[in-house]
Parts: C-alpha cells; sequence; structure tokens
C-alpha cells in the first residue's frame, strides 16, 4: 500500500471577520480547486464551513455554505487548464449544473462527474450541504477512455451507485482514525466504482471492461518496457485501475503481469541487440538495465522466447 502525505482540516467563516468571509472562501475555494469566479448572494455575512481529508492523489471535501454560485468562465480555462475531474453530490439542498450546453439539477442521492477543464456553472441555495471528490484525470481518462465526463446525473440510491455513496461517507465518518494508505486505498477502489457506474458496468469482471483493461495495458506495458521498475502494481496506478482488474483481464488472455513485463522487455532486448547505437552494451548491462536478475537468466529467456541466445543473435547482425 502506498503511503506518502495526508491531512485532515476544517475552516469556517465563524472564525473570520464578516465582512472578510466572502474572500476567505474564496482563497479557500481556489486553493483546492482551481481558478473560480465567485458570485455572492450576500457577501456581508457569508457562512460556509469545509472539512478537507487530503492525500498526495486525492482530496474529499465535505462542505456546507450559504447561497452562492460558482463559474469557471472560458477565459479561466484558457489562462489556467485544469485537468483533473471533481465528482460532488448534496446531503441537503440542490445544486445546479450547467456545463457544455446542458443543465443538471442535482437532488440528494444523485451525483455528478464533472471536469475542470471546461467552463461550469455551479450554484446551490442557502445552506446546502454536499460531498465533492477531487480525481486525478489518470483516474477518469484511461479507465472510460474519454477526456469528457459523463452527460446524465449517476443515481446513488441504488446498486453499486448506493454502494459508492456509502464507501465515501464511510471515509468522511472515519477521517481522523485513517492513515494516507488506508486513504488512498478505499479511494482507488471508489474511483474505479465510480468509473463502472459512469460506463455502466456493474461489474469488475465484465468482458468489455477486461478487454478494455488488456487492452490498455498492453499498450503500457510496449511503452515502458524499458522500465526496470516496471510492475503490474505500477502499471494498474498509472492507468486508474486496481492490480485485480489487471490480473483478471490478463488472466482472460492467458497471461499474467509479469509474463506480459517479460514479454515486453525481450523484444526491447532484440531489438536493442539489433541497433548499432547499443553496441557498446554488454549482455549483462542489457539484463541490467531491463529488469533481469542476471545476464543468465536474460539468455535462458530470450532463447526459450526466441529460439537463440542474445549473443548469437547480436554476433548473426555484425556479420
Amino acid at each position: 500500500m502506498r503511503g506518502g502525505t495526508y491531512s485532515v482540516v476544517t475552516h469556517s467563516t465563524a472564525h473570520v471577520e464578516p465582512r472578510e468571509r466572502a474572500d476567505f472562501w474564496s482563497e479557500q475555494v481556489d486553493s483546492r480547486h482551481t481558478r473560480l469566479d465567485f458570485r455572492y448572494a450576500r457577501r456581508d455575512g457569508f457562512r460556509g464551513e469545509l472539512t478537507s481529508q487530503r492525500s498526495d492523489d486525492y482530496e474529499l471535501i465535505g462542505w456546507c455554505s450559504d447561497r452562492i454560485e460558482y463559474v469557471r468562465t472560458p477565459g479561466l480555462v484558457r489562462r489556467d487548464p485544469a485537468p483533473d475531474y471533481r465528482f460532488l453530490f448534496p446531503l441537503q439542498g440542490e445544486l445546479t449544473l450547467r456545463q457544455d450546453g446542458q443543465e443538471a439539477r442535482l437532488a440528494p442521492g444523485f451525483g455528478r462527474l464533472i471536469t475542470l477543464d471546461a467552463p461550469f456553472e455551479l450554484l446551490h441555495g442557502s445552506m446546502l450541504s454536499g460531498v465533492i471528490l477531487s480525481i486525478p484525470a489518470r483516474g477518469i481518462d484511461g479507465p472510460l477512455n474519454r477526456k469528457s465526463p459523463l452527460d446524465a446525473p449517476l443515481d446513488l440510491t441504488t446498486g453499486l451507485g448506493r454502494v459508492l455513496h456509502g464507501m465515501l461517507l464511510s471515509l468522511r465518518a472515519e477521517r481522523t482514525r485513517l492513515d494516507a494508505a488506508q486513504f488512498n486505498a478505499v479511494t482507488d477502489r471508489a474511483v474505479e466504482l465510480l468509473c463502472m457506474l459512469a460506463a455502466g458496468d456493474d461489474r469488475p469482471d465484465a468482458p468489455d471492461h477486461l478487454a478494455q483493461v488488456e487492452a490498455a495495458i498492453r499498450r503500457y506495458a510496449r511503452d515502458h518496457a524499458a522500465e526496470p521498475d516496471l510492475t503490474g502494481a505500477s502499471m494498474a496506478h498509472a492507468l486508474g485501475w486496481s492490480l485485480r482488474q489487471v490480473q483478471l483481464a490478463l488472466q482472460r488472455a492467458g497471461t499474467t503481469p509479469r509474463e506480459l513485463i517479460r514479454e515486453e522487455r525481450l523484444r526491447v532486448v532484440r531489438d536493442r541487440l539489433q541497433r548499432p547505437e547499443y553496441t557498446h552494451m554488454t549482455i549483462s548491462e542489457l539484463a541490467c538495465a531491463l529488469g533481469f536478475s542476471s545476464a543468465s537468466a536474460l539468455s535462458t529467456a530470450f532463447r526459450r522466447r526466441f529460439g537463440t541466445s542474445p549473443r548469437e543473435l547480436r554476433r548473426r547482425y555484425r556479420a
């Protein structure tokens, strides 16, 4: 389980002079999301409170506030790009979201996935309370194979949506008893469920979903095979899936993460043995650079795969 930093903080306008509360709230929201315009119904005496759980990867915020409108204009998008996503849902009151020419009204029991890299307007009435999860772009773009969120609100009252809703509320309730590794692990699973819900796929081992995972993981392994620290876990994390999903997808194709990485690395070795810019590297150096334990281990695997040894192949291309 990966660690890192984890903090829990609460900010409230109750501790700020009434005439400074709107500016205080704007600063808190900007620092956690991106540059926004704020349209307050009443600046003096504005009331708002948020509690943040933040790790190196995610931030989960519970908040309540007076009536306000948050606006991300085209100009702000151009000047301050923000490719990450937010998943939000109200607990009390109603949220109205306008993005991509559509308007969605979110009542308790419904959520919405939005991108910060497109203009939007988000508004609500007095003393709304809700939850918002900040998600890195890689956690959404890879699994959903898209650059924009789902258009329709997501039902959190039944099935997979209810499970997701419960997980996020449980994370909030246990916030002071978690560490970074625990918070990240549970949020990883929540994002995985969110992607399945957004894609209309309620089963992590559904054939279409596994086929997408397999194709993506093969591309990633091919592109990163030369990295000696490449593992199944690092590929899963980079693409926003769980290691279990990666293992299931490759098992369905008759292989494992370890075998796939070895196969792609052997291809890299074969390629380098044929290219003049790598003639200065010994077989042992090639083995070490590509994560093999020794020249002997590389030679054994290479002969099994290609029917010849690395030295024989290099000699053939030098002749």
